[in-house]
């Protein structure tokens, strides 16, 4: 059962927002424990693989370096490498 909408002008916090997301999760059959880090993850990952400019998803995390970014997501030195493999320059 989705959750209703309800306006609030209260953040919601860490511990309800695992909660939220784990119901959710159930009510589509998703059977795997969802937490806010690994939406997080996604969200620079797909935000990378979109092309999205690096460093600023590397701002939007607060990392100190494109490089902990890149580890961060999980890229890893062969695919950057295959970045110049594919290009016809």
């Amino acid at each position: 059962m989705l959750l209703p909408y309800r306006k609030s002008s209260k953040a919601v916090g860490k511990e309800q927002a695992y909660r939220i997301l784990n119901s959710t999760a159930r009510t589509v059959r998703i059977k795997n424990t969802i937490g806010t880090h690994i939406l997080r993850k996604t969200f620079a990952y797909h935000a990378y693989k979109s092309g999205h400019n690096l460093s600023m998803i590397q701002n939007l995390l607060n990392h100190s370096a494109p490089s902990v970014t890149l580890r961060y997501i999980g890229i890893t030195k062969e695919e950057m490498d295959n970045i110049f493999l594919t290009l016809n320059l």
